[in-house]
């Protein structure tokens, strides 16, 4: 099953929507409107084509999925929270605000257990949690009350999709109410507010391969981070322009023998370093 060609679309289709507009209830509804069509792609690939194995039945619903359906959440939350949100003072917003992030906490809070097994990187429960017609299927509680379909549902899938999606609105909760107080609408980090002094001397496609491949990882933001800010970050760290690095990455991902050529030399290297340390 291609997913990948899917949410590769998908995800361009979102970088583009995050480039044409500063109008965030835009971005919400649109953003809801492409999250729907990819979930019901994903639904027909999956019901038609069904998993070669159970291994990859639970990677698709503990990981593929979630990714998807978190940003439908994330949008429809968002777009709530910012149609709500007060026009007054600066100082009525950020009680407003931190109220949100209060309320999403309250979800962790609630599905602790889950929670820390997710976080700790945790498999011993998978096969109950991530496959189709185990016990206890259900839907969280915050998803929407989205309708429960057996073929493409898991026990805690949807409770996967809900962190995720929680972690990135509290993200931009937080920077909204960081804007508002430094009476500024660009708010940086310390790192930003410095040039670097670090410059990337190898080639922009070993460094946008090292980019989606932290992305995919989950290891930055538990895997929300979005490509576009992620590729921001490391053009300034590293004093270079990326260029078109979505093309780039279909460039990578079209390569003949291995397309993880830089990750490989990667491994090479610090293997060879631990072993020259231990001589």
């Amino acid at each position: 099953m291609k997913y990948q060609d899917l949410i590769l679309e998908f995800e361009g289709q979102l970088e583009a929507l995050e480039s044409c507009t500063d109008d965030i209830l835009y971005k919400a509804e649109t953003g809801i409107a492409y999250t729907k069509k990819c979930i019901n792609s994903l639904r027909r690939e999956v019901i038609k084509h069904g998993f070669k194995s159970q291994q990859e039945e639970i990677y698709f619903f503990k990981h593929t999925k979630p990714q998807i359906l978190s940003k439908l959440i994330y949008y429809a939350k968002l777009f709530n929270i910012e149609s709500k949100r007060p026009r007054s003072s600066s100082k009525f917003q950020v009680k407003y605000l931190n109220r949100q992030i209060n309320r999403l906490q309250v979800f962790f809070n609630d599905n602790l257990e889950f929670y820390h097994y997710y976080r700790r990187g945790a498999t011993t429960l998978d096969e109950q949690y991530f496959v189709r017609g185990k016990s206890d299927l259900r839907a969280t509680t915050e998803t929407f009350h989205l309708s429960i379909d057996e073929n493409f549902s898991t026990s805690q899938d949807g409770t996967v999709a809900t962190i995720m999606a929680y972690d990135m609105l509290i993200v931009y909760l937080q920077q909204e109410i960081e804007k508002l107080e430094t009476h500024t609408d660009n708010s940086k980090t310390d790192l930003m507010k410095h040039t670097s002094k670090l410059f990337w001397t190898g080639s922009k496609t070993e460094l946008i391969e090292l980019i989606y491949a932290l992305q995919s990882s989950g290891a930055v933001n538990s895997g929300t981070a979005d490509i576009k800010e992620m590729a921001l970050l490391f053009e300034q760290v590293f004093n270079i322009d990326l260029g078109n690095y979505y093309h780039t990455f279909i460039e990578i991902r079209a390569r003949k023998g291995s397309k993880t050529k830089f990750l490989d030399r990667l491994q090479e290297t610090l293997l060879k370093r631990f072993e020259e340390s231990d001589a």
